[in-house]
């Protein structure tokens, strides 16, 4: 289980990679998850639908990944990328901890929590560094935490729905389905020239960061389902280590001493997240 997370967590930070590279954002986000709503739809012969009783929930986070398929390319408009994608994520294991308490009624124990703490402090670090690549724009802070909200939002909302859809990848096709669809649709309302230029452009991008989101996208679904849900999310926030080397040798962002701290923190974390597992 915890490979498999680790997969979801290197494929999931290199769709937000493209994003951040690959021109207009926003447009370049409508074709990436409309590539995944497409290519989902070749999986749908092969799952079970998603039993009634999930179908609310199901909405709920068709909606909340819509949001967040919004506020993360104006954040990655706004900052790095070695910058936005840690505050989103390092916001979300903390909030998910809290919801899964109040909502599912999972208990984590004391160990668990340190483990939790250092995955969350690790990533928000990496927004720390002192380079003037790493500079804070309030801008980009406060849409990264808004993407943060959403993350945790999804992820609690994701493992309810998953558990009470009887299909667990029925559940992930058809929200990556409903949500592609929606975010392209509201883009195209907004972006539509700029939509029809990335896809003239780089239409195959666009599929490869849509193959990238629903397979990062699936894997933590089924994670979630049968794993606590703090432990899902905190391992899961290991994509920003793959985050950091990105930005670090490709988009060339710079890597200063407080991203050596946050590899280590997070590190220490995992191992102990994986001790506990």
């Amino acid at each position: 289980m915890t490979l498999l997370i680790l997969l979801a967590a290197a494929l999931h930070a290199g769709w937000n990679a493209l994003i951040k590279i690959s021109g207009d954002r926003i447009a370049v986000m409508a074709v990436v998850t409309l590539a995944g709503a497409i290519l989902s739809l070749f999986a749908l012969p092969f799952v079970e639908s998603p039993a009634p009783a999930s179908w609310p929930l199901l909405a709920l986070s068709i909606i909340i990944h819509t949001g967040y398929h919004f506020f993360l390319p104006v954040a990655y408009d706004h900052g790095d990328l070695g910058q936005v994608y840690p505050i989103a994520r390092g916001a979300a294991p903390i909030l998910v901890t809290v919801g899964a308490f109040v909502f599912a009624g999972e208990h984590v124990s004391g160990v668990a929590l340190v483990g939790i703490g250092c995955l969350a402090v690790g990533v928000m670090a990496l927004t720390f560094d002192g380079g003037k690549a790493s500079s804070i724009k309030p801008k980009a802070v406060f849409f990264a935490l808004a993407t943060g909200v959403c993350i945790a939002a999804y992820t609690v909302v994701d493992g309810l729905g998953a558990r009470q859809a009887g299909s667990i990848l029925g559940f992930a096709v058809w929200l990556t389905i409903g949500d592609g669809i929606l975010t392209f649709l509201i883009a195209l309302m907004w972006k539509r020239r700029e939509i029809i230029a990335v896809i003239r452009r780089s239409a195959l991008i666009g599929f490869a960061g849509g193959a990238m989101q629903i397979g990062a996208y699936w894997i933590i679904v089924y994670a979630l389902a049968v794993a606590p849900m703090a432990m899902v999310s905190g391992l899961r926030e290991t994509s920003v280590l793959f985050a950091a080397l990105i930005s670090t040798f490709i988009l060339k962002e710079g890597f200063g001493v407080w991203r050596f701290v946050s590899a280590i923190l997070v590190t220490f974390g995992l191992i102990i997240s994986r001790a506990k597992n």
